[in-house]
């Protein structure tokens, strides 16, 4: 979520400094949308950015100019791809705490299990972008079933359809989300379920915290 990414990394960790390139994006999108119709408000908001700007005025610089490097081949059916699993995953547990959970998610090798393999390189993460995205306190990819399966587990099947280059690749993949309560406590940090004691930060932030003090 955007809030651990920004609250929760450190100052100047990649996954915060990328969170905080995509809202400073996002804002000058908008801004620029609305400067014809509310000038004065879109040049207040221009003037109070806290970062360094290219000109002087928000009028000064043309309309909305998003750079090339924003599409990324792939990137739109993985975030989308990744949507679906957790529509999934928050459709099984009703309503209760995500953060409550890890999720396991095993997709047959093809397309899809290559696009989530985007999204998370370990086996097992509860920082990476696909965990992000699931909202859980951590998530397993896998491309078979695990040997066992606990009784408390929710078990949701699923097929997603990839479209990529304009049609030319199409294939639907078959996955299952299982949804496992955690046992561990919850960090005081992070809020996360990831830590030994309620009263101790879990692994993460800890070694956030070390980094902190011997920065």
């Amino acid at each position: 979520s955007l809030s651990c990414r920004l609250y929760c990394e450190e100052e100047k960790d990649p996954k915060r400094r990328s969170c905080q390139t995509v809202l400073a994006e996002a804002l000058d999108v908008v801004v620029r949308s609305f400067a014809p119709i509310l000038p004065h408000l879109a040049e207040e908001v221009f003037q109070h950015l806290p970062y360094k700007k290219d000109s002087e005025g928000v009028f000064r610089t043309g309309w909305i100019n998003a750079s090339s490097a924003w599409k990324k081949p792939g990137i739109e059916e993985a975030i989308e791809g990744a949507c679906a699993l957790r529509d999934s995953f928050l459709g099984s547990i009703s309503g209760k705490n995500a953060l409550e959970y890890e999720v396991v998610v095993v997709i047959e090798p093809g397309l899809l299990f290559e696009l989530m393999e985007a999204l998370q390189a370990e086996e097992t993460s509860s920082v990476s972008q696909l965990n992000e995205i699931m909202t859980a306190s951590q998530t397993t990819l896998l491309s078979e079933m695990p040997k066992e399966t606990p009784a408390d587990a929710h078990v949701v099947e699923g097929t997603f359809l990839i479209n990529l280059e304009g049609g030319d690749i199409c294939e639907e993949s078959s996955y299952k989300v299982i949804a496992l309560p955690l046992a561990k406590a919850k960090c005081p940090r992070c809020r996360r379920y990831t830590s030994d004691s309620a009263s101790a930060p879990c692994p993460r932030c800890l070694k956030v915290l070390a980094g902190k003090g011997s920065g």
